[in-house]
C-alpha cells in the first residue's frame, strides 16, 4: 500500500474537481516542504552513508532476485531453504496462502517495475521478454481474485507503464508494442466472471481456465469474501480501462465499491471483515484497519487521487472519521464491533495495519501516523521483526513474519513527509535485521518464529515487489531514479500507475452516490493544501516530542506513565490495588473494587464464578489498568502448573560453511535431557547413528563420539534413543521424523515425552525435526560432508570469524513472550478463598499408543490458523484451554469513558451488582456470537 508523490502547488487552493487528481495527495505532498523544519531535530545522515545503504539494498535485491531466477524460475516463488521453486500441487498445501500461485511466474511479474525503480533497465528488458515468451495465463488452477489482481494484473500494468516510459526516453524497450498491456487485458477478462453475483461483489476465487461454477472449475460455491478482497480492485481495473478504452473493468470495480459503501453499518460508518457476496449480510462484524479490510480504505483514497471522483474522497473521509473515533487508541489500532463500536473485538493487532501510518501521511494526519509508527518500531526492536500479530501489551500472538513490507512503506512516506533523518535510521535497522536474521544462501527466508529466529521455506513475491522498492526510495536522491516517481501512484502491491490516466478515456459516469446514504459535514473535507506551519509548529523537535513518550511503550510491564501515576497515588495515601492472591468472591468490598475496575462477576449454573473484564466500563484509566493487571494475575495463578509442564519450540541452526547460521530450523523440545533454556547451547558436528533408529547399542560409536547424533523416529521410545546415543558419546541428539513430507509448516510441533521412568540419567539435549526440516540437514551432509549445528532455545547471532562477508553483530536480545489469544478478559473461579491452592491437571495431548515414540503434542502460536478462535475461558478446576491461550492484559484503555459514574460506598448484594451489569453481559454474549 502507498502513494508516491511530491508537492505541487502547495499553499494554493485546489479546485474541487481537478483535471488530474492530486487533491487527496496534496496533504502528503505538501509535507515534503517541511523538510527544513525537521532536519534540525536529528543528526542528518550524510549522502555517502545514504548511497552506501542504497547500494546495500541493490545488492540484497540482486541476491533475492538472482536466486529466484537461478533456482526457481519459471515457478511462482522461490523456496530459499531448499533452493528450489514452489510449484502449486507439488508441495504440501498451505491453504489459502497458495491461492496466490497460478503457475504464471508470479515473482517475475511482481518484480517488473521494481527493476526499473532500482535502475536495472537492462534486467527489466530481459524480464519482459521472458514474461512474453514463457508466461501462460490459461492454466487450470484456482486462484485468488484479490491476489491475482494486485500481484499479476498490477504487475503487468506497472511493467507496461514503465515500459512505455522507457520507450519514450529512446534508449530501451524500442521494440515494445504494448504486449504486457495485452496480457493484462487477457487476464482482466479471465477475472470478470467472478463478478457474476447479484451484489456485484466478486467471488473470492476463480479458475483461470474454466472460470466459475463449471464442474471442472472446482470453485464458485463460496458465499463469503473479505472486504479488502472485494474493495481492492478499482485502481488496477480502472487503469486497465483507461489504458485500453474497455470500460467494463472500471464499471465492475466501481459497482463492488458502491455495494460495500451501501452495506456499511450506518450508525458507526464502519465495515466488517467478511461479507456474504449474495445477500450483502456481514458475516464477521468486527472492524479494524488490518487484515481483511486494510486496502479497502487505501483504495478509496487512492481512487480519488487517480480518477478524480469526489465520492471516493467523501467516502474515505467518512470512514476515516469513524476509524479515528472508535478504532484509533493512540498509539494502538484495535478492532471493534461495527454495531457496538465502543467495545473492542479483540486485544491484539495484526502486522498488516503497519500500512496505516503511510495512509495517514497521504491523508495529512501526521501526529497519529508518527505515534503508531513509533509503537510498531518499538515492537520490531524487541523482536527484530514485526510478528504477524501481537497483543496490546506487545507480546507475540502469532510468531511468524513473512517479510512483510508495510512497515518499510510507512517509514518511507513518513520520511518523505517530514525529512526527519530518524526514519533513515529506522530503514537502516530494517536492512540490518534482514541481512542478519532472514538472509540465507539462496535468498531471504521468512521467519517462522521471531522469538527463536527459526525460518520458513518461503520468499513471497511481495518481498521483491515492495520491500526493496521502498527501502531503495528511502535512501535515494531524486537523481538516483531514472524517472520522476512523483508522476505515479503506488497500488497496494507498490506497482506504479501514471497519474495522467485520470484524463484518459473518461467514459465512466461519475455519479456521486455518497450523499444518498449519509449527510456529510463540510468541515470533514479539506480542499486546499494544508499550511505546514499548522501541521509543523516552529519546533525542530516536534516529531521527536511525539515519539519520546512512546520510547518505553513496549516493555515487559505496563507503560511507565501509568506506573508513575499509580506510584503517586500510593504516596498520596490511596490503597494499593486488589491483588489476585487476596481476592475472595464472598467479600462485598472486593466485589465493589472489581466493579470499579470494570470487572464483572457472573455466577454459573455449575456453581463456578466467572469474571469478565471490560476496561471501557472502569471508573478511570488507572482503575482499568488495575483490573487488567488483576485479571492477568488471576490467570497466572491458575496456569502456573500448566506453564511448568509445557515447553516452547527450540532451534537448530546450521553454522558451518556455507550456511554460517543463516538457516534456522524450528525444532520440537524434549521433556527430558538438558534444558536448553537454562543451559548454554550445544554446538557440534552431526553424524548419523547406526542403526539409524537408535533403538539398540550403536555400532558406530566412533562416528558419533563428541558429535550430535542424527536418529530416525520410530520403533522405540525417545528416551531409549537418547540413552543409546549418550552411551556412545554423543553430546546431543536430533530425532528426524520418519513420516516423509511432514513439515512444521503444516503440522503442529510436539514435544518428546519420556518413557514413564526416571529420565534424570539423560544429560544431553534432544530435539525433534519433521521430515522436511531434517532433510535440509541430511542434504547438507551429502553435499558438504562436515555439517556443524547449534542446538539452542533460540537462534544465535552468526559467527563473524567464520564468515568474512558478515559484520560483527551484537547478541540477539529478543525475548520469548507469552502467547495471547483471548479477546475478552475472563477467568472462572472454583476455590474463591484460596485460588493459589488450585492446580491444573491438563496434560499435553498424546499421540496414539501405536506411536512408539510417545510424543506429546503442543501447539505454539504460529500454528494458530483461525483468528476467530480467540475467545477463551480459563478455569481453576482443570477445564483449561491450550497453554498458548493465556489471558491478555490490555495496556491501553479509554480514559474516563463515563464521567457520570458514581460509586456507592455501601456494599451491594450480588444480585444487585449483577443487575447493574446485565448490559455488559448481553454485549459480551453478542461479542461471543460474532466471534463464533
Amino acid at each position: 500500500m502507498s502513494e508516491a508523490g511530491g508537492g505541487r502547488g502547495c499553499g494554493s487552493s485546489v479546485p474541487q474537481r481537478a483535471p488530474w487528481s492530486l487533491v487527496a495527495a496534496t496533504a502528503a505532498f505538501c509535507l515534503v516542504s517541511a523538510t527544513s523544519v525537521w532536519t534540525a531535530g536529528a543528526a542528518p545522515m550524510s549522502r555517502e552513508e545514504r548511497q552506501k545503504l542504497g547500494n546495500q539494498v541493490l545488492e540484497m535485491f540482486d541476491h533475492a532476485y538472482g536466486n529466484y531466477m537461478e533456482h526457481a524460475y519459471p515457478a511462482d516463488e522461490l523456496m530459499p531453504l531448499t533452493c528450489r521453486g514452489r510449484v502449486r500441487g507439488q508441495e504440501p498445501s498451505r491453504g489459502d496462502v497458495d491461492d496466490a500461485l497460478g503457475k504464471f511466474s508470479l515473482t517475475l511479474i511482481d518484480s517488473l517495475d521494481t527493476l526499473v525503480v532500482l535502475n536495472k533497465t537492462k534486467e527489466f528488458e530481459d524480464a519482459v521478454r521472458k514474461v512474453l515468451r514463457d508466461v501462460n495465463l490459461d492454466n487450470d488452477v484456482v486462484v485468488s481474485v484479490f491476489e491475482t489482481n494486485i500481484r499479476v494484473l498490477g504487475g503487468l500494468l506497472g511493467g507496461h507503464s514503465l515500459a512505455i516510459m522507457l520507450k519514450e526516453k529512446g534508449e530501451y524497450m524500442q521494440w515494445y508494442n504494448d504486449e504486457l498491456l495485452q496480457m493484462a487485458k487477457q487476464l482482466g477478462y479471465k477475472l470478470l466472471p467472478a463478478f457474476n453475483t447479484t451484489s456485484g461483489l466478486p467471488y473470492p476465487r476463480i479458475n483461470l481456465k474454466f472460470g466459475i461454477r463449471k464442474p471442472e472449475a472446482r470453485t464458485g460455491t463460496e458465499t463469503d469474501t473479505c472486504t479488502a478482497c472485494a474493495g481492492t480492485l478499482i485502481l488496477e481495473f480502472a487503469a486497465l480501462s483507461r489504458f485500453t478504452g474497455a470500460t467494463i473493468f472500471e464499471e465492475y470495480a466501481r459497482k463492488a465499491l458502491d455495494f460495500l459503501w451501501e452495506k456499511r453499518q450506518r450508525s458507526s460508518n464502519l465495515v466488517g471483515v467478511t461479507i456474504n457476496i449474495h445477500t450483502g449480510d456481514w458475516v464477521r462484524k468486527d472492524s479494524g484497519v488490518g487484515a481483511g479490510i486494510d486496502s479497502y480504505y487505501e483504495y478509496l483514497l487512492k481512487a480519488y487521487v487517480l480518477l478524480g471522483d469526489d465520492s471516493f474522497l467523501e467516502r474515505f473521509n467518512t470512514h476515516y472519521d469513524a476509524i479515528m473515533r472508535y478504532i484509533s487508541q493512540p498509539p494502538l489500532l484495535l478492532d471493534v464491533h461495527i454495531h457496538k463500536p465502543m467495545l473492542n473485538a479483540r486485544t491484539w493487532m495484526d502486522a498488516l495495519l503497519a500500512f496505516f501510518p503511510g495512509l495517514q501521511v497521504l491523508k495529512g494526519d501526521i501526529r497519529p501516523a508518527i505515534e503508531t509508527h513509533e509503537m510498531l518500531y518499538q515492537v520490531i526492536k524487541k523482536h527484530n521483526f514485526l510478528p504477524e500479530a501481537f497483543t496490546t501489551d506487545f507480546r507475540v500472538h502469532w510468531a511468524q513474519h513473512p517479510l512483510r513490507p508495510e512497515f518499510a512503506e510507512s517509514t518511507y512516506f513518513l520520511y518523505k513527509a517530514t525529512g526527519d533523518p530518524y526514519y533513515l535510521e529506522v530503514g537502516k535497522t530494517l536492512i540490518e535485521n534482514l541481512n542478519k536474521y532472514a538472509r540465507v544462501p539462496c535468498g531471504f527466508a521468512a521467519m517462522k518464529d521471531v522469538r527463536t529466529g527459526s525460518h520458513e521455506d518461503r520468499m513471497d513475491s511481495f518481498f521483491l515487489a515492495e520491500m526493496f522498492k521502498y527501502l531503495y526510495l528511502l535512501f535515494a536522491d531524486k537523481e538516483d531514479i531514472i524517472f520522476d516517481i512523483e508522476d505515479y501512484i503506488f497500488t497496494t502491491e507498490a506497482h506504479l500507475l501514471p497519474l495522467w490516466l485520470s484524463t484518459t478515456n473518461q467514459s465512466i459516469s461519475k455519479k456521486n452516490t455518497t450523499s444518498e446514504y449519509t449527510e456529510l459535514d463540510d468541515s470533514n473535507f479539506d480542499w486546499t493544501c494544508p499550511n505546514t506551519q499548522i501541521l509543523f509548529p516552529n519546533d525542530p523537535l516536534y516529531a521527536q516530542s511525539i515519539r519520546e513518550p512512546l520510547k518505553n511503550v513496549v516493555d515487559k510491564s505496563c507503560p511507565r506513565g501509568i506506573i508513575r501515576v499509580r506510584e503517586e497515588s500510593f504516596r498520596s495515601g490511596a490503597k494499593p490495588p486488589l491483588r489476585a492472591r487476596d481476592f475472595m468472591a464472598t467479600n462485598p468490598e472486593h466485589l465493589e473494587i472489581l466493579k470499579k475496575m470494570g470487572v464483572s462477576l457472573i455466577h454459573l449454573k455449575d456453581g463456578r464464578v466467572q469474571l469478565v473484564q471490560h476496561a471501557i466500563q472502569a471508573a478511570s484509566s488507572i482503575d482499568a489498568e488495575d483490573g487488567l493487571r488483576f485479571m492477568q494475575e488471576m490467570i497466572e495463578l491458575s496456569s502456573q502448573q500448566q506453564k511448568e509442564q509445557q515447553l516452547p519450540p527450540r532451534a537448530v541452526q546450521i553454522v558451518s560453511h556455507p550456511f554460517f547460521g543463516r538457516v534456522v530450523l524450528t525444532a520440537g523440545p524434549a521433556q527430558f535431557g538438558l534444558d536448553l533454556s537454562k543451559h548454554k547451547e550445544t554446538r557440534g558436528f552431526v553424524a548419523s547413528s547406526k542403526p539409524y533408529n537408535g533403538c539398540s547399542e550403536l555400532t558406530n560409536p566412533e562416528a558419533v563420539m563428541g558429535k550430535i547424533a542424527l536418529i530416525q523416529r520410530g520403533q522405540c521410545m525417545f528416551a531409549e534413543k537418547a540413552r543409546n546415543i549418550q552411551n556412545a558419546g554423543a553430546i546431543g541428539g536430533i530425532v528426524i521424523d520418519d513420516n516423509e513430507g511432514s513439515s512444521s509448516d503444516t503440522a503442529p510441533l510436539f514435544q518428546m515425552a519420556g518413557d514413564g521412568k526416571d529420565t534424570d540419567d539423560i544429560k544431553i539435549p534432544m530435539l525433534f525435526l519433521f521430515s522436511k526440516e531434517g532433510s535440509i540437514i541430511l542434504d547438507a551432509i551429502r553435499e558438504y560432508e562436515e555439517v556443524e549445528v547449534l542446538l539452542s532455545d533460540k537462534a544465535k547471532d552468526r559467527d563473524p570469524e567464520m564468515e568474512n562477508e558478515e559484520q560483527p553483530s551484537s547478541e540477539n536480545d529478543s525475548q520469548s513472550a507469552e502467547q495471547i489469544t483471548s479477546s475478552s478478559q475472563e477467568v472462572d473461579l472454583v476455590d474463591q478463598e484460596s485460588p493459589e491452592e488450585s492446580s491444573l491437571n491438563s496434560q499435553p495431548e498424546s499421540l496414539s499408543p501405536a506411536d512408539m515414540d510417545n510424543a506429546a503434542s503442543v501447539s505454539p502460536s504460529e500454528q494458530i490458523s483461525n483468528p476467530m478462535e480467540n475467545h477463551e475461558t480459563t478455569s481453576l478446576d482443570g477445564e483449561c484451554t491450550d497453554f498458548d491461550n493465556q489471558l491478555q492484559e490490555q495496556s491501553e484503555t479509554e480514559e474516563d469513558s463515563n464521567p457520570n459514574v458514581s460509586w456507592d460506598k455501601k456494599v451491594q448484594p450480588i444480585d444487585s451488582i449483577l443487575a447493574d451489569w446485565n448490559e455488559d453481559i448481553e454485549a459480551f454474549e453478542m461479542m461471543e456470537k460474532d466471534e463464533l
